[in-house]
């Protein structure tokens, strides 16, 4: 009964709920697993048919892995060497450090614009569930809900998302409020000197226009238009309130980027803000060695190899495909995350096995957190921790620093 469910906590009924009991986990695998409401597949189809189509867009596949295992050995040989040897997996550590950060696996949640269309104070939701799972949270500079309001819902600050605007005092201004507000590393995007051609947002309405088109899709909606819509107001952009001339309108966001996004920032520009950042500073949207080395020689305390989820180019190279360039070439020096394409903890494993020392997740957490709340991604997010266990189990190793390449079969 949906009217039972309390996907956010909060001890009123929303969306989704889940049993505290689905999930019964082993040391390595799963002992049980109900799919019901739990996978990221059925939180992304109620994501789907529960929000508006003018809320923005974050669809894509998602690669759903069934995972089971029941002993400490694993024979991992063939995987490995083509040899029959056993090795002991009886101490699997997902534990990393990310930027100087402690967390308890090597994966953060990156910025999504907008997270506050998508549940009830979405980022707010979304930060408890990262420090209930024990990893960081990216707040968007066009999130819906402020700095300080996220910050308050939690322990640790969050890690702060950045644009370089022509206005350098506003980003000043930005800067300086991360810092009061215990922010400590700032990720800076540099992969959006103009918006993409994002055609499903004009489609769908939500730049704007279609007022029939959205209302049809509201009347469809009702849970969505009293849960979002109605309790989870205001909807502006809460970092740029003062500086966007109406900030509850998506229009004045569209007219905001054309006019503030700087399609002229060079490195030079990425030293300066290097002089006025104190704290870590990581470069988003790298997608080849030579940036990466800029990025390092201009300060940078890491990059992510990302291409802002195939929503900018068309027919750009995957960053999985990218990703060991890059960390051959500054992996030594700098951390090198991944950003784009990582759904299920075997994933994860993936890319760190190809050299990188974390990943950052959008489309998934987006998906949960709409499906059902905050409760929906502790589970999902619970889930990809003992995927990766489980993964690192079947491939013969206890620690996150034992993944190397040799490990893949490509």
């Amino acid at each position: 009964d949906p009217t039972q469910r309390d996907g956010d906590g909060d001890g009123e009924g929303d969306a989704c709920d889940v049993d505290d009991g689905l999930l019964h986990w082993t040391a390595f695998g799963v002992e049980h697993l109900s799919w019901q409401d739990d996978t990221v597949y059925q939180q992304y189809n109620v994501y789907r048919g529960d929000t508006p189509d003018f809320t923005p867009d974050k669809t894509g596949g998602a690669n759903l892995v069934g995972t089971s295992a029941g002993t400490s050995f694993v024979d991992a040989g063939a995987a490995i060497d083509g040899a029959d040897h056993y090795y002991l997996v009886s101490a699997v550590d997902t534990s990393a450090e990310l930027c100087g950060r402690s967390a308890s696996m090597p994966v953060a949640l990156a910025p999504v614009g907008l997270a506050g269309m998508m549940a009830r104070r979405g980022e707010v939701q979304a930060a408890r569930a990262a420090a209930a799972a024990g990893i960081p949270f990216t707040l968007s500079t066009v999130g819906v809900c402020p700095l300080e309001e996220v910050n308050r819902a939690v322990s640790d600050p969050c890690w702060f998302q950045l644009y370089m605007l022509r206005d350098r005092g506003l980003v000043e201004a930005l800067l300086r409020r991360a810092a009061s507000n215990g922010c400590a590393t700032l990720l800076f995007t540099v992969d959006l000197p103009v918006p993409g051609m994002r055609y499903r947002d004009v489609q769908n309405g939500m730049l704007g226009g279609a007022p029939l088109a959205r209302a049809v899709q509201l009347m469809l909606r009702p849970r969505w238009v009293y849960d979002v819509g109605i309790r989870g107001k205001p909807h502006q952009f809460g970092n740029l309130a003062d500086a966007v001339a109406d900030p509850g309108k998506f229009e004045s966001f569209k007219a905001f980027v054309d006019s503030q996004f700087d399609p002229g920032v060079t490195w030079k520009d990425i030293e300066w803000l290097r002089s006025l950042w104190p704290g870590r500073l990581v470069i988003k949207g790298v997608m080849s060695a030579a940036d990466a080395e800029s990025a390092a020689a201009a300060g940078a305390d890491a990059v992510v190899v990302s291409n802002h989820g195939g929503r900018q180019l068309e027919s750009v190279a995957s960053c999985i495909s990218v990703l060991p360039g890059v960390a051959a070439a500054v992996g030594e020096r700098i951390e090198v995350l991944l950003d784009g394409g990582v759904r299920s903890g075997t994933d994860v494993v993936k890319a760190l096995a190809l050299g990188a020392s974390g990943v950052l997740i959008g489309r998934p957490w987006v998906w949960a957190l709409a499906g059902c709340g905050e409760r929906g991604l502790v589970n999902y997010l619970s889930m990809m921790q003992r995927e990766i266990a489980v993964s690192m189990a079947l491939m013969g190793v206890n620690r996150i620093a034992e993944l190397n390449p040799e490990l893949l079969d490509t």
